[in-house]
């Protein structure tokens, strides 16, 4: 097998889970380890990815990955990120979901409750869920950022300021190795910032690959979250910085 081919089986399989260990990326394309470090370090000399003892992960850059090429990163444990997160919603309850795809899966696994009222800057996620039964949706006014459907602008944090939701789920495209939640576009996040102020219980979506990533924009820290809902492969580090933050872990 070429290098090429290796490269390329490498980053759909980093592309579909977030990252990988060096073990799991040999064992799937049967290599051995020590080729498999071999190209972790040409890919890492490539800026394709980032090398992180044991593995790697792709490399967050400076602007969104495409919407499309989003969902399918991480795919599995957003499904069971989503559905546990929909376990802790009650019925006859309001609530926020911010644009992003976990957040997405999120939504999509309310779809047995009733009596909810949902208010999202998502067209993507009011799309989705707008012919549920049991839900009652709700959008903003402002600018839709043609990338992923994300309305944005002064127009949605006024309306958003309008209510006091029982819950706010929010996803990050980074946590940083200090707490902050972190996002690419300023717009964007002023909007999760507006949806984090006005909620009674913030809850937090993120796979454990978005850990020690970086992006340009802080959206809160750790300590503005209630709950965090991650995968099974959450971080020993993370998990204790959670822990001194009052912030309850729930793994999928």
């Amino acid at each position: 097998m070429s290098n090429a081919k290796r490269h390329e089986q490498i980053l759909t399989l980093l592309t579909h889970q977030g990252r990988a260990s060096v073990e799991e990326i040999a064992t799937a394309i049967g290599r051995t380890p020590q080729t498999i470090r071999r190209d972790l370090t040409e890919l890492a000399g490539q800026n394709k990815i980032v090398r992180y003892h044991g593995g790697a992960s792709l490399l967050a850059g400076i602007e969104y990955t495409g919407y499309e090429a989003r969902q399918k990163i991480a795919a599995e444990q957003k499904a069971r990120i989503g559905a546990a997160c929909a376990e802790l919603i009650p019925n006859n309850v309001a609530l926020m979901i911010n644009s992003g795809t976990t957040t997405a899966a999120v939504a999509r696994a309310l779809s047995g409750h009733t009596g909810l009222r949902v208010v999202t800057d998502s067209v993507k996620i009011s799309h989705e869920i707008c012919s549920y039964s049991g839900i009652e949706v709700m959008v903003p006014g402002g600018r839709v950022r043609p990338s992923d459907g994300a309305i944005v602008g002064h127009h949605a944090i006024e309306f958003l300021s309008q209510f006091r939701p029982d819950f706010a789920i929010i996803g990050a495209s980074a946590i940083a190795r200090d707490g902050a939640l972190l996002d690419y576009d300023i717009a964007e996040v002023a909007v999760a910032r507006a949806m984090i102020a006005h909620a009674r219980n913030v809850i937090l979506c993120v796979d454990s690959a978005k850990f020690n990533k970086m992006a340009p924009v802080r959206v809160a820290g750790l300590a503005e979250v209630d709950v965090m809902v991650t995968d099974t492969r959450c971080s020993e580090v993370l998990r204790q910085m959670c822990q001194a933050e009052r912030v309850k872990v729930i793994e999928a």
